[in-house]
């Protein structure tokens, strides 16, 4: 069976971004993908009143889902669903039990973080599944070509993917992915980053990659920081953190490691959500 990645669309920048990284991800993956874009027409929706939202008749939104996908190299289907982001989104999860969902990251740099109504966060609250999020700003060259270099923080505490360790495994492995694991610290600690490693495995991650996964240190007081500084487009494709219920259930989201780094990272992000 064809595997699918579900990909969001709103027709702005940050989607046109995250709809290139998707497309070159199908193409090793064999995948097909499911193109949704979501009629916000929930009275309540926050981004109603602020402009956010495009405005398009349901003729123009079918002509210009119609255009996106005639022109992607990889099998397609494109649907639109109404209301709430993350209630379209588990629906069509729910049918179409995509390996990720992708969406892309708008430019908030304006905006303080804990003001910040992320999509991202509804839809791992409502639909847990691997979340790939495509900064708006991603270099051209990487959304227009498959990540390779791909950089896990891990913290060392055991954790474990249960349903979601299949998807995870079959994206590194199509990718032919260089996986290395970071783990930061206060202080240097060669214990804590074997630990970090060992919980990798664990999960069987490192299964069919072409070469052994590396480990690294990083010296930061702050992980949310010291993830960002080594998470650079020079050294590193792709960023994969693990997002456990805790995380994302809480109503603290915006103060976790995985809401920092997913708001300001400047390498697309992968969010796999944790069963521990």
């Amino acid at each position: 069976m064809m595997s699918t990645l579900l990909v969001l669309t709103d027709f702005f920048r940050a989607a046109d971004r995250a709809l290139d990284y998707a497309t070159n991800l199908a193409q090793p993956l064999g995948a097909r993908l499911v193109l949704l874009h979501v009629r916000r027409d929930a009275l309540l929706d926050p981004e109603r009143f602020t402009g956010g939202l495009s405005n398009l008749s349901q003729e123009a939104i079918d002509l210009v889902m119609n255009q996106l996908a005639g022109n992607l190299a990889v099998p397609v289907v494109a649907e639109v669903g109404h209301g709430r982001v993350s209630d379209a989104v588990a629906d069509a999860a729910g049918r179409h039990h995509p390996v990720l969902i992708v969406l892309g990251r708008p430019d908030y740099s304006g905006t303080p973080d804990e003001l910040v109504n992320t999509t991202a966060l509804d839809i791992l609250r409502t639909s847990p599944r691997p979340l790939l999020v495509v900064p708006h700003n991603v270099n051209s060259s990487s959304s227009s070509s498959s990540p390779r270099r791909v950089l896990l923080a891990a913290d060392g505490e055991p954790f474990g993917l249960g349903p979601y360790a299949g998807p995870a495994r079959q994206v590194l492995a199509a990718l032919h992915a260089a996986l290395t694991v970071l783990h930061v610290a206060p202080d240097s600690d060669a214990a804590a980053l074997a630990a970090a490693l060992e919980s990798v495995v664990r999960t069987g991650l490192e299964v069919e990659l072409p070469t052994p996964v590396l480990s690294i240190s990083k010296v930061a007081a702050d992980p949310a920081e010291g993830i960002l500084q080594v998470a650079q487009p020079a050294d590193y494709d792709l960023v994969v953190l693990i997002a456990r219920p805790r995380s994302f259930l809480g109503k603290l989201f915006h103060r976790s490691v995985t809401a920092r780094v997913l708001l300001h990272s400047t390498v697309p992000v992968l969010i796999l959500p944790a069963t521990d």
